[in-house]
């Protein structure tokens, strides 16, 4: 008789992996007869939470590969705590590799790293498509805020949210809008360039929109196209993501120019940076419990079943702080 997995307690039960996972890990966040009926159907089929980490790590190494674009980027922390969180749930340990270190356009990184691990969590890749499933090759991976064709991935899906944020903005009064876009390979700079673009289609005739970039997601792009801001006339600003936005404070402050009482702006993403600015950032923010969480999951599904290449999205949803105001 096969093994029972969180998986195939989850299809018995009717429930989510995670929930499974939850009533061994932190029975306290899962309510008390769900517990028990995961509980009760465990010991039925002679599952014991050690049996949901060898179905992980397929008897192997018990590990998780996560590779990540650039640590010191604010998105990737809570990211990376999440899988961990997630990971743990299930017994299996994550190898952090961040691919700064070593290049993020080296395919190399993720080949050198797959044969000491039992799949791959790879977020936010640049590679070309072509290159990173070369580079993945026969190793369970999933891929998050990144999708290609043949791959799992989980995606954090903020267009609605960010055509959210550009309507908060006109409903202030602002009828000049700059977009900061991000990296020209980034899927989520592609993305979020869309959605704006597919907002401003439909936005009131006397709204206008300017695209400045693209930029690379760091502080100093953001400081940098102040000059370029301020020559728009732009009086609301969308960028990129908070790491940005916070360069666009700061160049603006180095002008004498007041965030929200001059310019309203937003970020993307909701790192810990937006909520500890002055003044806190309106921001979308992205849901990293989930992204992480999905992951986990779908890469367990991934080892366990072979590939089957599945789209996970999340949504991001509008956060309004201090950084926004009526247009003076």
């Amino acid at each position: 008789m096969k093994a029972a997995t969180i998986y195939s307690l989850a299809a018995e039960l009717g429930i989510s992996g995670s929930t499974v996972s939850r009533a061994f890990s932190r029975p306290d966040l899962v309510k008390d007869d769900v517990r028990e009926r995961i509980l009760a159907t465990a010991a039925a089929r002679g599952y014991a939470p050690n049996r949901a980490a060898r179905g992980l790590a397929t008897g192997r190494t018990g590990l998780i590969g996560l590779v990540v674009l650039d640590i010191t980027n604010p998105f990737f922390p809570p990211l990376v705590r999440s899988i961990e969180h997630a990971a743990a749930g299930i017994d299996a340990s994550v190898l952090l590799v961040d691919a700064a270190a070593v290049g993020p356009e080296d395919p190399g990184l993720v080949q050198r790293l797959s044969p000491q691990v039992d799949g791959l969590i790879v977020a936010s890749s640049r590679l070309p498509t072509a290159d990173l499933k070369a580079a993945i090759g026969a190793t369970p991976a999933v891929l998050v805020n990144r999708t290609a064709a043949g791959l799992s991935s989980v995606v954090c899906d903020n267009s609605e949210a960010l055509r959210g944020a550009a309507d908060h903005l006109v409903e202030l009064g602002h009828r000049r809008l700059v977009l900061l876009r991000g990296p020209a390979a980034s899927w989520a700079a592609q993305r979020r360039t869309a959605a704006i673009r597919t907002w401003a289609k439909l936005a009131p005739a006397d709204v206008q929109v300017f695209e400045l970039g693209p930029f690379e997601a760091v502080f100093e792009s953001g400081r940098d196209a102040v000059p370029d801001i301020l020559e728009s006339g732009a009086t609301g600003i969308l960028a990129f993501d908070d790491f940005m936005a916070c360069g666009v404070i700061a160049g603006l402050a180095e002008r004498g120019i007041a965030v929200p009482a001059d310019r309203s702006i937003v970020g993307c993403d909701d790192v810990l940076l937006a909520r500890t600015l002055t003044p806190p950032l309106t921001t979308v923010t992205a849901p990293f419990e989930d992204l992480g969480r999905h992951a986990v999951e779908l890469l367990g599904e991934v080892i366990a079943r072979g590939p089957r290449p599945a789209n996970v999205k999340v949504a991001g949803s509008l956060t309004v702080r201090g950084s926004t105001a009526p247009v003076r």
